[in-house]
């Protein structure tokens, strides 16, 4: 017996603009953190008016934790993508092509600096819960997935972090031996 197929519900217009807007306030909020950045703006670059995104967002928390929700989302599709591409199959293999996904996603650096600006504004409960939860997702993903021991996916997140350090520090074009130390070895996507 086949297998059922899975029909997409096409979304309503209120979804499909829920999604326009968290797709926009992604990329806003990279741009000027939380505390920077008004709904209207956030609007603006939907193309909505701020009163309609108040309607599907009742707070500018609510918008940023959707938009964080929506990146700690993409990169787990990514890690799942890289993890069925990987050539071979031991934990550490599994790993580095995850690793290799991740860096080819955030070419894009919205999806790095929204993590960034979720981090220097993790003290509003909402935010930090949301952080958290992404981190938890990821961690436990790469671990089940590669099946890896805890201290590899220890050592995977933390490169991962270094890698938001070099690209947002801009140490990959620096030429003195701390930034090399820093920057050898770490896949991270080149600054456009």
């Amino acid at each position: 017996m086949p297998a059922p197929t899975r029909t997409r519900t096409p979304l309503s217009t209120a979804d499909a603009r829920r999604d326009t807007v968290i797709t926009s306030a992604i990329q806003v909020f990279a741009t000027s953190g939380y505390l920077g950045t008004p709904i209207a703006a956030v609007a603006e670059h939907a193309r909505i008016s701020p009163a309609y995104v108040f309607k599907l967002f009742p707070g500018k928390e609510t918008l940023f934790v959707a938009a964080l929700d929506r990146c700690f989302e993409l990169i787990e599709e990514s890690l799942a993508r890289g993890a069925e591409e990987s050539a071979g199959q031991t934990p550490s293999e599994i790993l580095s092509a995850m690793g290799g996904a991740y860096a080819e996603l955030i070419e894009d650096r919205a999806l790095l600096l929204l993590q960034v600006h979720a981090q220097s504004a993790g003290e509003i409960p909402e935010i930090g819960d949301s952080l958290r939860r992404g981190l938890a997702r990821v961690t436990r993903f790469a671990l089940d997935r590669s099946g890896a021991t805890d201290g590899e996916v220890q050592r995977f997140m933390a490169f991962g972090q270094l890698c938001h350090l070099i690209v947002t520090a801009g140490l990959e074009s620096i030429p003195e031996d701390w930034a090399r130390i820093l920057t050898d070895g770490i896949r991270h996507p080149q600054t456009r």
